[in-house]
């Protein structure tokens, strides 16, 4: 099992956006399980939607990629000089809406880990009941590049 200090060492989010409270189940290279309790004092329901409130879908699909990225975090060489980021999402079905008391049970599974692309996996749950499911991508770029870029 992975606590949030330890999860703030391998993703770059802060309040409000980190979206990942912990991690259940790790098998580098392969699969993670990870789990974001979704509370009435989340700030984005002020907005979405006054009177019901309802957590992004975007949010949930950012959840699985933050969960994806500490999955490639432990998957990859030297991946503290590497910067992952989503690049592609694919097949999102969004099935039912996820209100504050939920817990979000994230699956991500490594489909095939390239140098520059990592095609995964998602599937984001709520007391066993898929809430999302989808193909997504992360993009792995070296520092080095990134920060040339600035």
């Amino acid at each position: 099992m992975i606590y949030i200090e330890e999860i703030l060492k391998f993703l770059p989010h802060r309040y409000p956006f980190l979206l990942i409270d912990r991690v259940l189940e790790l098998d580098k290279g392969k699969r993670i399980v990870a789990i974001k309790n979704v509370t009435y004092n989340e700030p984005f329901f002020q907005g979405h939607f006054p009177g019901r409130k309802i957590m992004p879908g975007v949010l949930i699909i950012e959840a699985l990629a933050q969960a994806g990225g500490i999955l490639l975090f432990h998957s990859i060489p030297d991946p503290e000089n590497k910067f992952f980021f989503l690049s592609k999402i694919d097949n999102a079905k969004f099935r039912k809406p996820v209100v504050p008391g939920d817990q979000l049970k994230l699956e991500v599974e490594i489909v095939k880990l390239k140098s520059k692309f990592c095609p995964a996996r998602g599937v984001a749950s709520v007391d066993g009941e898929v809430i999302l499911e989808g193909d997504i991508m992360a993009a792995l770029l070296n520092l080095e590049d990134l920060n040339e870029r600035k």
